[in-house]
């Protein structure tokens, strides 16, 4: 029962909205099926399906708003909830940024939904930890990896009329592999919508081959390199700094978007003039629901444009209070790119360092977006447009904003998750100048 058909969670809806006597009500379903399978030492370890829904109720008496969630769907547990949420409405303080409930909004659907994923089964699972395991036995390499499938809905209704459904579908592999010894390592990721588009065989190969070449590592100093970021690794960077793209922080001085003297900078030229970046709800391999969390319906929007900021989320409460036009929040980020490959972007390299992926990245100082991390998973060292030999992990303290800044050349965008946030990105491989590491790490 965790995926309701539309008209099973509109009839739950209709029946919720009418219980309700305060001045509002929103309610909304959401339900999951996820299944997974992990794998450690060449062997699987666990696998299982959860099922999950659950509905929210939101009432409000003028601006008291009171909230509450169940698991439960007969018409006495549905009235309770509401009870429930309407009784703690009338105990909270007022809230002074309330904002009324939407009317009727129009929503487009997006391509968020794939068969072959909603299809996926254990057997499925099975396979993908065998074409993980099996050459990694045969070469004498190590696997641990991870895959997890979902198959969800969002079901919402208000007291005035506004009303959305819509399913989707998702699958996330990822997988480690090592050399025996433990000195080499490699690591592959891969985040689709639809899985005919998955083969986690061919995926395999990258991270064995990363894992017996980055073996022997050697030592190099610290300072400032031209770098290709694969994009799992720049993902990490740019996931970070999409944070800060939230207009009331920039206006309340608490962003490196703020302006000096007051405000922000839109309009301004805050990255590299080949920098572009957009959000888009339909985008095919990358789209996401058409409305956001408060139901604003999303549309495709500049974000960045030829270095220049172009717009930035503004919450219905902000842009009211700011005299802007409220739109969505942003659902995914695309970054354009070009149409080279990460190994097209190596063969132009005279030198540089090849970073495969970025990890336990940490804030050091929110109003330059100063980053510090790792390297990992096969990092090496590139002259004369090739890979002459792997080096050892690396700290980094940089700023994506800085480094958006130093670009030389954009690869093809490909889909990644970014770990940071869950979002989906389109984001290209990045090759960049004077990227800063500061000390080096034993870790592979």
């Amino acid at each position: 029962m965790s995926i309701l058909s539309e008209a099973q969670a509109k009839a739950i809806l209709t029946k919720v909205v009418g219980f309700s006597k305060a001045d509002e009500c929103t309610a909304q379903l959401t339900g999951s099926t996820r299944g997974n399978v992990r794998f450690a030492r060449n062997d699987v370890s666990t696998a299982g399906v959860t099922d999950n829904i659950e509905l929210g109720v939101q009432v409000a008496f003028g601006k008291r708003v009171g909230t509450a969630t169940i698991n439960q769907f007969d018409d006495a547990a549905l009235e309770r909830v509401v009870r429930r949420a309407e009784e703690l409405a009338k105990l909270a303080p007022e809230n002074p940024e309330f904002m009324p409930a939407l009317a009727k909004q129009s929503y487009t659907p997006t391509d968020t939904f794939s068969a072959s994923t909603a299809g996926i089964d254990a057997a499925y699972r099975a396979k993908v930890a065998t074409d993980s395991i099996a050459p990694c036995r045969a070469g004498k390499l190590v696997a641990a990896g991870y895959l997890e499938d979902e198959t969800g809905f969002v079901a919402f209704m208000n007291s005035k009329g506004n009303y959305g459904y819509q399913t989707s579908t998702s699958s996330d592999y990822t997988c480690t592999v090592r050399t025996e010894d433990g000195r080499g390592s490699g690591w592959v990721g891969h985040n689709v919508q639809d899985v005919a588009t998955f083969n986690a065989g061919e995926d395999i190969r990258v991270a064995m081959r990363k894992a017996s070449a980055s073996a022997d590592a050697k030592a190099l100093e610290p300072g400032k390199y031209t770098v290709i970021l694969e994009p799992a690794a720049a993902a990490g960077l740019v996931a970070f700094m999409m944070y800060f793209f939230d207009a009331r922080s920039a206006d309340e001085g608490r962003s490196f978007l703020s302006k000096k003297g007051g405000g922000n900078k839109l309009g301004e030229q805050v990255y590299g003039p080949q920098v572009n970046m957009f959000t888009d709800p339909s985008y095919p391999g990358g789209a996401v629901y058409p409305w956001d969390e408060d139901g604003v319906p999303r549309a495709k929007l500049p974000i960045i444009q030829n270095g220049k900021l172009m717009n930035m989320n503004y919450s219905r409460f902000w842009a009211q209070k700011q005299g802007k036009p409220a739109q969505a929040q942003f659902g995914n980020i695309i970054m354009e790119g070009g149409t080279k490959s990460t190994a097209d972007l190596i063969r132009t390299t005279e030198r540089g360092i090849l970073v495969s992926r970025t990890w336990y990245i940490r804030m050091v100082d929110p109003q330059t977006v100063l980053l510090t991390g790792l390297t990992r998973d096969g990092t090496f060292y590139i002259e004369n447009g090739q890979i002459k030999y792997p080096v050892k992990n690396f700290r980094f303290n940089e700023s994506p904003v800085i480094m958006l800044n130093n670009v030389e050349e954009f690869g093809k965008p490909v889909r990644v998750k970014s770990d940071e946030s869950g979002t989906v990105m389109i984001i290209p491989p990045m090759k960049l100048r004077d990227f800063t590491f500061t000390s080096l790490s034993d870790a592979v």
